[in-house]
């Protein structure tokens, strides 16, 4: 099947902080540029979820749905666009399955099973109402798309299911009620990594089993045993020693041990804690030391991994990121006209606060880059400076973890923060406060400057 077509495709990767920002900002302050075509011009946003959702409220969202207002931690993507002009986005729930930049071309496989049909139809629908001229070929449930302009923002995955979009939000859903319904009869749990995944998921776990610790330290009789096991002298690497050391007395007054300088070798059953039918399997974690660790409940939370099997490895470093100009965030090596951002690229460390940050650079790089493709826009730009955005990492040592509903332990731009800090920006809903704007595009309303045609000649 054919869709016939006008317009050019501008395809984001990715439904979560960095693909929903820039599509937003693209839709609101590039594509009602005076020198494009409004009429020629759509955002095709693909995402394996239908919905966004507050993946650092994870470790606490997963205890309990009555933890976070349901509503507000899982939003829907196509809701949150439809403010714009018919035809300028569309959404596509799918997953990349093969990127072809000499074709500049990218395959989505798209949802199966009962709903396939009606969902397929319905989309046929959708783009054939806006008649283009570059083609969309379907076959069978695979959808190749032509791209004009391509940016990858697919994130990573984490390896617990219970940590974040890993597929859609039903199946998020279903991980955490497997996990809650082992968790009453759980009396040892190890949690394998001892970054802010593993220190925020042991300190929930061991206020919600083991209740606080009060102010004289560890809890006297803790009803479940909980272990972080970290290959590090200490708990969360990226923090100075003296705040980490803090962390552990905070967790040791919920009832957990940390094991330093020690690496999980492996685990029985393999795939404990990563796949669906062994997730809550009683575990034996075997150390690389020879020590092994009997487990009720066992989560991975070691990193995360790129999601870039679809990307031809020479576009790849040797840890799966994508590698862009870490200053401008173009892919240059897939061509012109293609960009990566967020978890997935190497032009800076996992941070949404970076992510965050990177938004307003890359959307006006891809402007600049979309006006030198027209006509008027290189006669324009001869009149006028409009050089490349150049994105600066901020490497203060910056990173919030709250540890329980009441502690944490943190940095910001190199303060040491006190717990009720820790608290009051993210340890009360985990950021829960901060996605209503991002999710819906108020975030970007104000953050663009000023329209090239009001530029004056220097």
């Amino acid at each position: 099947m054919d869709f016939s077509a006008r317009q050019k495709n501008i395809v984001i990767l990715g439904g979560s902080y960095g693909g929903v920002s820039t599509a937003h900002y693209l839709l609101k302050h590039v594509l009602r540029n005076h020198l494009f075509d409004k009429d020629l011009d759509r955002i095709l946003l693909i995402s394996a979820s239908s919905k966004a959702m507050c993946r650092p409220a994870c470790p606490r969202a997963m205890l309990s749905d009555d933890m976070f207002p349901q509503e507000k931690l899982f939003v829907s993507i196509p809701e949150s666009f439809k403010k714009y002009p018919k035809g300028s986005f569309h959404f596509i729930h799918g997953i990349a399955t093969e990127l072809n930049p000499a074709n500049r071309t990218v395959s989505i496989s798209l949802p199966t099973g009962p709903v396939r049909e009606d969902y397929l139809r319905g989309l046929a629908a959708e783009l054939n109402d806006t008649k283009r001229l570059a083609t969309i070929h379907l076959s069978g449930s695979i959808l190749r798309i032509n791209y004009h302009v391509l940016v990858i923002a697919t994130g990573a995955s984490t390896p617990s299911p219970l940590h974040g979009l890993n597929r859609d939000a039903d199946d998020l859903r279903t991980s955490w009620q497997k996990f809650r319904s082992a968790l009453p009869t759980a009396n040892s749990i190890v949690i394998a990594g001892g970054g802010p995944a593993g220190v925020e998921t042991a300190g929930e776990l061991g206020e919600y089993l083991n209740g606080h610790g009060g102010r004289l330290g560890r809890t006297a009789d803790p009803k479940v045993s909980i272990t972080v096991v970290t290959t590090g002298p200490h708990i969360l690497p990226f923090l100075r020693l003296a705040v980490a050391e803090k962390a552990e007395r905070y967790l040791a007054a919920v009832g957990v041990t940390v094991i330093k300088n020690a690496r999980v070798k492996r685990v029985k059953p393999e795939g404990a804690g990563r796949t669906d039918d062994a997730l809550t399997s009683k575990t034996t974690v075997i150390l690389e030391d020879g020590r092994s660790l009997e487990a009720d409940l066992y989560i991975p939370a070691t990193g995360t991994i790129p999601n870039t099997k679809f990307i031809p490895k020479p576009l790849l470093t040797s840890d799966g990121r994508v590698v862009n100009d870490p200053l401008t965030l173009h892919v240059r090596r897939a061509g012109s006209f293609v960009y990566a951002v967020g978890d997935v690229a190497t032009y800076s460390r996992p941070a949404i606060h970076l992510i965050l940050k990177a938004i307003p650079i890359l959307c006006q790089n891809i402007e600049r880059d979309l006006i030198l493709s027209t006509e008027e826009g290189r006669l324009l730009m001869a009149q006028v400076k409009y050089e490349y955005r150049i994105f600066e990492e901020d490497t203060r040592e910056t990173q919030l973890v709250p540890i329980g509903r009441t502690k944490g332990v943190g940095t910001a731009m190199g303060w040491s923060l006190p717990s009720p800090f820790v608290w009051l920006f993210k340890g009360r809903d985990y950021w829960l406060w901060t996605t209503a704007s991002v999710w819906s595009g108020r975030q970007w309303w104000s953050s663009h400057r000023r329209p090239i045609w009001e530029w004056k000649k220097d």
